[in-house]
């Protein structure tokens, strides 16, 4: 088994930034894929962001050149990184994780606000 915690989010003014941490725990060495998801109010959730374990990364268009994933250096962590942050990026950031298994965290608050 695997638990993914969020931590990170907030509220921040539009062009503001936030960097939201997914820290995995458990059986986490068969861990392929992570990936970031977001539900905003009324919407279906969405792909953001996800890096592999071969560090392959893709980026959603919507975030692209704004938003950048990356793994931390125990490997444990992956982040994303957002910049230029704007009112429609405002969501519930869920973190994935793929083994033979898929794992979802409990997701984190980002409000872009002024």
């Amino acid at each position: 088994q695997v638990q993914l915690v969020e931590s990170g989010g907030g509220l921040v003014e539009p062009g503001g930034s936030l960097r939201l941490s997914c820290a995995a725990s458990g059986d986490i060495g068969r861990i392929y894929y992570t990936g970031w998801y977001r539900e905003a109010p009324g919407k279906s959730r969405e792909f953001v962001a996800s890096i592999t374990s071969a560090n392959y990364t893709d980026v959603a268009d919507p975030v692209k050149g704004r938003f950048t994933i990356s793994r931390g250096s125990a490997r444990n962590t992956v982040y994303l990184q957002m910049n230029n942050l704007k009112v429609e990026d405002t969501a519930v950031y869920f973190c994935n994780a793929a083994d033979k298994n898929d794992y979802w965290g409990q997701g984190t608050q980002v409000t872009v606000s002024s």
